[in-house]
């Protein structure tokens, strides 16, 4: 111990910024300093548009539309009863309810006819060949008679205003083409795994994306809970094949022209893998996702135009930057720590430790405010030490493995997550779109 302060001492702070570069040049801005601007400018805004709000919740129920929920998957049967138990909770019930069984080897088909013939449901589909979940949510999109569709995953409930909530913003601002619920995990005390999501699910889905809704730059919306205008989904062609389906969609909404917005009233439940090997499978699929849209399909975001603006130019490139460019960088950062100070290795790895929980609990620390379940959030509290190996050592490993697989291997199109032959075509459509720009 005296050995370490000793050398902290004669490190002095600018000895200790030196060391932790990293940290003091992109993450305590960007996840400490904007966080917390945009967040109290994204409160005000709350504040200052009450009375907008309510116009807008007057507006939806004047206009009271018929909304489409379209809910794909594969083997989910088990959780059908319950989740139609949650929409019937609902305070909005103007709704036609899908499910679509995209080839389940489970009881779903038997399960999902029952609950038709019952009225549980409006309408069951399925495919007999599994062609993937975004064929199967397209599938349902061509029955859609809702102004607005609502896609949905099968193992997720909600708060009994969600749908009312997650409609609003589209009577609120012209021109909003989807709009994203809050996430927050379900099954959250089942393992180490769990708990740990859900402190990154809420720092991410909640904040984070309040964040990013200020700054007009949201990427993503969630499959989990994701509701967009229909005639803009039929546009735009539904839903394309691939891991990151979600992120994709929004970005053929953006670049058509329509806004994105995300709203923290809404929230849906969600269960997430219990295991590190589970959470490892999906994190690979969602990274490989970066790779391929954002590089890939839709590398045109580099080049703004009159239809992709530039407000949607910068929500690419600040989820390339600090989810792709600042991962490899990390690499190099440790490697610049690894030669500069090997003797002292453990005492540069105890004070980072120390550094990054201390970082962890400023940035959670708005969460139980934010919440409307206080007590749950703050139970998650002693996860956070835990967090700086979680999100700094075993999810940049995870990024780093499927970057580089999916640039030089393409694992993407492997992936079993989409059947071969769908994967196959899905290939043979973005090669064509790489090859027409590449001939601009």
């Amino acid at each position: 111990m005296v050995e370490f302060l000793e050398f902290w001492n004669q490190q002095g702070v600018s000895g200790f910024i030196r060391i932790f570069w990293f940290y003091f040049l992109f993450e305590f801005p960007r996840y400490i300093l904007l966080d917390y601007v945009f967040l109290l400018i994204f409160k005000l805004n709350s504040f200052f548009n009450k009375e907008s709000y309510e116009d807008a919740r007057e507006k939806l129920w004047a206009d009271h539309p018929l909304i489409t929920i379209i809910i794909p998957g594969k083997d989910e049967g088990a959780n059908y009863y319950r989740l139609v138990r949650s929409l019937e909770e609902q305070t909005y019930q103007n709704f036609q309810l899908i499910i679509v069984d995209d080839g389940s080897d489970d009881e779903s088909a038997i399960i999902g006819r029952k609950m038709q013939k019952e009225g549980l449901i409006d309408l069951f589909l399925r495919n007999d060949e599994r062609g993937g979940k975004a064929s199967a949510a397209n599938l349902g999109l061509r029955y859609a008679k809702g102004k607005f569709a609502v896609h949905l995953d099968a193992d997720s409930s909600f708060y009994r205003d969600a749908i009312e909530e997650v409609l609003i913003p589209f009577y609120q601002e012209e021109n909003v083409g989807a709009v994203g619920g809050t996430l927050e995990v379900r099954n959250s005390s089942d393992s180490l795994a769990t708990n740990f999501q859900s402190v990154e699910y809420l720092l991410n889905f909640t904040v984070g994306r309040m964040v990013a809704s200020s700054l007009r730059i949201l990427r993503v919306i969630s499959g989990a809970f994701g509701v967009f205008r229909t005639d803009v989904l039929k546009e735009i062609g539904g839903w394309d094949v691939g891991p990151g389906m979600d992120g994709d969609i929004t970005l053929k909404i953006r670049k058509i022209g329509y806004k994105v917005e995300y709203t923290p009233k809404a929230v849906c439940l969600t269960n997430v893998p219990e295991t590190f090997r589970k959470l490892t499978k999906q994190r690979i699929r969602w990274s490989r996702s970066l790779v391929r849209f954002r590089f890939r399909k839709h590398r045109d975001f580099l080049f703004p135009s009159s239809q992709f603006r530039l407000i949607d130019f910068l929500a690419v490139v600040d989820n390339v930057f600090y989810n792709f460019v600042l991962n490899f960088l990390w690499w190099i950062y440790l490697f610049d720590i690894l030669i500069h100070y090997t003797p002292q290795i453990l005492y540069v790895f105890v004070a980072g430790s120390i550094l990054y929980t201390v970082s962890k609990f400023i940035e959670f620390g708005v969460v139980p405010i934010l919440s409307s379940n206080k007590s749950d959030k703050v139970r998650l509290l002693a996860y956070i030490p835990g967090m700086t190996f979680y999100t700094g050592f075993y999810i940049r490993f995870v990024r780093t493995y499927a970057y580089i697989k999916e640039l030089f291997f393409h694992d993407s199109y492997k992936d079993e997550w989409n059947p071969e032959k769908t994967s196959k075509a899905a290939r043979e459509v973005e090669d064509r779109i790489n090859t027409i720009f590449s001939n601009r």
